[in-house]
């Protein structure tokens, strides 16, 4: 027996009758389905909680402390001046080897200036990015164990090859990118199905293009350098026009590089907010649901339906008028039986 939310008398049976006023308090308390907030999305409605801070580490196993996303930002934000720099270099160069095949003089001491000045660049960007290779791995490892809380075995590769796959020959080129698709979609707080994948896709489409393109231009002016300087400097006019040549595709991948830096740091900083956001909501068994019909208050299942046995949220309903006496509504059609689709899809 537990009060009536129409007469508030202690005579409701165990079948949802008042015995004073006579309804039923499933019809009483049927409320319309919510258009917003996490209910609309199919998560099941929760009491008020407090969302932990982003320094410390909740309960639950998601890991939102901001540290490592904080690091790889700054580092980010350093590959990207590095790269502008060697950019910069690169560009002195292509010049002044522009000015010796015009017929322009250009004395050895500012040809060497020129080269110093990029193997400094070089030095730098390449030290910046070892501690970019070191922290990423790190931090990418995290984001999977927060996936698979929000979405418990749905996920193509377990946590251990998020971090080793970017570190393996060949497979290196795809089983990352299939990684972030999965995290990317379990972290979405609107469902995995509504989750764009366009700056992930942009970011990941600079990185694989710059690699091939930085190597293959380096090894290029390399070995045209060293053909310059064998026939003597500045001496065999093919060599230079190499040079220029490898020059101008380093410089396009520089570009490339430094676009795929500049994405890189806007899907740290938008993968680390979709955590969090994902992470305010409630949670049922198996991570994100799919949309579905809400249960009727007060049916049973229904954790937080008003005047269910048991419920601790039943009481104090608003006053409301009597209605006419009628079975029961029938229960909810149980959604259709099946396997859901993998968060891992594409």
């Amino acid at each position: 027996m537990y009060p009536c939310g129409n007469c508030r008398a202690v005579a409701v049976g165990p079948d949802g009758r008042c015995a004073a006023c006579g309804t039923y308090q499933q019809q009483l308390r049927q409320q319309p389905a919510p258009t917003t907030g996490p209910g609309a999305y199919g998560y099941p409605a929760a009491p008020p909680v407090s969302m932990p801070a982003a320094g410390a580490m909740p309960a639950g196993g998601v890991d939102l402390r901001r540290g490592m996303s904080t690091a790889l930002q700054v580092l980010f934000g350093a590959t990207i001046a590095v790269l502008i720099l060697a950019f910069i270099a690169r560009v002195q160069q292509y010049n002044l080897y522009g000015d010796v095949l015009d017929g322009g003089s250009v004395s050895p001491e500012k040809a060497d200036d020129a080269d110093e000045f990029y193997r400094v660049a070089l030095l730098l960007s390449s030290a910046v990015m070892l501690a970019l290779g070191i922290v990423w791995p790190i931090w990418f490892r995290r984001l999977r164990l927060n996936a698979e809380v929000f979405a418990p075995g749905q996920h193509r590769f377990s946590p251990g090859w998020a971090a080793g796959a970017w570190f393996t020959p060949v497979v290196s080129l795809w089983f990352p990118k299939q990684i972030a698709n999965d995290i990317w979609r379990a972290s979405s707080p609107q469902g995995p199905h509504q989750a764009g994948r366009g700056l992930l896709n942009g970011w990941w489409v600079c990185w694989v293009i710059s690699g091939p393109l930085f190597s293959s231009s380096l090894l290029q002016w390399s070995n045209a350098r060293q053909r310059a300087l064998d026939s003597g400097l500045f001496g065999a006019r093919g060599a230079i026009e190499d040079m220029r040549t490898a020059i101008g595709t380093n410089c396009f991948a520089y570009l490339v590089t430094l676009a795929a830096a500049i994405l890189g740091l806007m899907v740290v900083r938008q993968i680390t907010t979709m955590q969090e956001q994902r992470a305010a909501l409630p949670q049922g068994p198996q991570g994100h649901m799919p949309p579905q019909a809400p249960m009727a208050p007060g049916a049973p299942g229904n954790p937080y339906g008003g005047g269910a046995p048991g419920n601790p949220y039943g009481g104090g309903a608003p006053q409301m008028p009597p209605v006419v006496p009628q079975a029961p509504p029938a229960p909810p059609s149980a959604p259709p039986a099946g396997p859901r689709p993998p968060y891992g899809q594409g």
